[in-house]
């Protein structure tokens, strides 16, 4: 699905760019510029090291067939939807990360350790990187369409915005758009949950309780023409939310169980963020 995937290499990209864009901006501001080839190895470092490891997790993809292949499916997804769910309450907790990367780097540059700043920068990079790389993975699991030109789209689109907030000092509203997008994630991050049981489902490892709670994807008259129902997994309405939000026209009754229980879960999370952020005020 072209949305999820721009969302999710957006997402992350941006993150990415925030990170290196602060600390740029702070070697400028205390004149430190020399130190910035350091930080464009790390960048080109962490890129190809996040090339590789999609190459990996391709090749491990392509490996398995039958049972095997569905129960790597579904564990890719369940994996991929605890990292979204990971990042978002690491971003919830990131009260202060402008004075805390300027802390690090300062200390790193004040000990002379050019290493440091490399892997500061490399980590942050890398981790972005590889979590894209499994989040458009059990994206494409999960709507078995080719994402690449999203994926693309949200790269770019990133770095130009990354590019105009720290170098032409443009006013975003930073914190609106993780607002707006953390919840598109957890949307994106219940439905892999959901795919990943059905997964595990197909290979037996798990009981439906009940094998369809409702069925709205009747035979299509013209299907062999490529025409469905909009609401069909295949429609023009069902591929779009199946892409996006794990829609599925004839679920069980534990992947609705799986997909409500998550936000039961995320809701209690985030509930305790905000009783700890508000006991420390």
């Amino acid at each position: 699905m072209v949305l999820s995937s721009f969302i999710i290499t957006f997402r992350e990209t941006l993150e990415a760019a925030l990170v290196v864009g602060i600390i740029l901006a702070y070697l400028i501001k205390i004149k430190k510029e020399r130190y910035n080839n350091v930080v464009y190895l790390g960048i080109v470092s962490a890129v190809i090291a996040s090339i590789i490891g999609a190459f990996l997790f391709n090749m491990l993809a392509g490996g398995f067939t039958g049972r095997a292949e569905e129960i790597f499916e579904g564990i890719a997804m369940i994996f991929a939807a605890f990292l979204i769910t990971f990042m978002i309450i690491w971003m919830l907790n990131q009260k202060h990360i402008v004075v805390d990367l300027h802390k690090k780097v300062s200390k790193e540059i004040s000990e002379s350790h050019r290493a440091g700043l490399f892997f500061l920068v490399f980590t942050s990079v890398f981790r972005e990187g590889i979590e894209t790389v499994i989040f458009l993975g059990a994206a494409s699991f999960a709507s078995a369409e080719n994402n690449i030109v999203g994926a693309l789209l949200g790269i770019t689109a990133a770095i130009i915005l990354g590019y105009a907030m720290f170098i032409w000092s443009k006013k975003i509203n930073i914190k609106a758009f993780f607002n707006v997008t953390s919840i598109l994630l957890i949307l994106f991050a219940a439905g892999l949950v959901a795919h990943g049981i059905h997964e595990f489902e197909e290979a037996k490892l798990l009981n439906p309780i009940m094998e369809h709670v409702w069925d709205i994807n009747p035979a299509a008259p013209l299907a062999e023409k490529g025409i469905y129902p909009a609401l069909h997994e295949n429609g023009i309405v069902g591929s779009f939310l199946k892409g996006m939000f794990g829609y599925n026209g004839n679920p069980s009754l534990l992947e609705i169980l799986s997909y409500l229980g998550y936000f039961v879960v995320i809701f209690l999370i985030y509930k305790g963020i905000e009783r700890k952020n508000s006991v420390k005020i």
